[in-house]
């Protein structure tokens, strides 16, 4: 692809490609939409409309032959990632595809086997790694300000969501057949992903399930331990029913010499414990936060410089929930 505009195509044109990346894709040099796809032709064609993308379709095969696109976002639920990114990995055509990577670590594995033969790269939207809040974070423990790391502590909490109690038309997120396993699957990967991104592979995890408030099928409160390459040793909490007053989201990695504190999606000022005192960093990210990871992408594609966040590290995130989860 080198000398040439990446030319998207997007399977799915839901909330995330409204804000978080569809803008991104169109500010990035050397990359271009040129065609959307929804299951619902109307949808996709309003969205090409709003977003003066010139093609749509309602299916992903036409999309992905389509000669003028030559690189495939896969913005649908994680049931699907997995169908969607062999189809086009099989016509050649690299894939970007959201979090998680798809349902099992399994899947998982068999994209990563199309992609090796084909010898077509595939993505994966880890884009936190990417922004400068959590380029900070890893900073601040590269540059020893908290000496040696010795534990790592997540703890996340949030109430039920309305739409959690509404039985009949509940949110694909808590349907374990379409997310993978609950709003743990969906959230908790960013944050092993951080973790890996800074500390190593998680080489081993265990965890603990339940589901306390029967609102839905899959857990909502799970606990869990994990051990990296390095022998660093982990623990983390998610509880989805919370009391609003229990609200949480802390990731604090101890050393022994300090503390650093850290939020993952409500952006806290980044706290630093030192024999010095407490001190506070408030970091800005982009009004498109995979904006970052997208250049990288289109960059990596067009070989200029090698993106890490791809699908065999995306892999190893969902061995540790499939893991955590009993799943494996």
């Amino acid at each position: 692809m080198k000398d040439k505009i990446i030319k998207w195509g997007f399977i799915g044109c839901g909330t995330v490609t409204k804000y978080k990346s569809g803008p991104a894709f169109q500010k990035v040099e050397n990359s271009e939409v040129v065609a959307v796809m929804s299951r619902d032709k109307a949808n996709a064609k309003l969205y090409a409309q709003e977003h003066g993308i010139k093609k749509w379709y309602n299916d992903a095969l036409s999309l992905i032959n389509d000669p003028d696109v030559n690189a495939i976002y896969i913005a649908t639920p994680p049931s699907s990632h997995a169908t969607y990114a062999v189809m086009a990995l099989k016509a050649g055509k690299p894939v970007y595809i959201e979090k998680p990577m798809a349902v099992t670590y399994e899947e998982c594995c068999r994209i990563n086997r199309v992609s090796q033969e084909m010898g077509v790269p595939c993505f994966v939207a880890y884009y936190r790694r990417y922004l400068p809040y959590f380029k900070k974070v890893k900073e601040l423990v590269e540059n020893g300000e908290i000496g040696t790391v010795i534990n790592v502590q997540v703890r996340f909490a949030q109430p039920p969501r309305d739409l959690d109690y509404n039985r009949e038309n509940l949110p694909w997120r808590v349907q374990p057949d379409i997310s993978g396993g609950g709003y743990f699957y969906d959230l908790a990967p960013h944050q092993i992903d951080l973790l890996e991104e800074m500390f190593g592979c998680i080489l081993d995890a265990k965890g603990f399930k339940n589901n306390l408030g029967k609102l839905y099928e899959a857990e909502d409160t799970i606990s869990a331990c994990f051990r990296f390459e390095s022998g660093l040793i982990g623990s983390g909490s998610w509880c989805f029913v919370a009391h609003e007053s229990a609200k949480e989201d802390r990731i604090e990695i101890i050393g022994n010499k300090g503390q650093i504190c850290f939020s993952v999606f409500s952006f806290e000022p980044i706290a630093l414990h030192t024999e010095a005192g407490r001190q506070e960093f408030r970091i800005t990210n982009p009004e498109h936060v995979q904006q970052p990871l997208i250049q990288s992408v289109v960059d990596h594609l067009l070989g200029q410089s090698i993106c890490t966040c791809d699908g065999y590290s995306a892999t190893t995130v969902n061995w540790v929930m499939d893991r955590i989860l009993g799943k494996l």
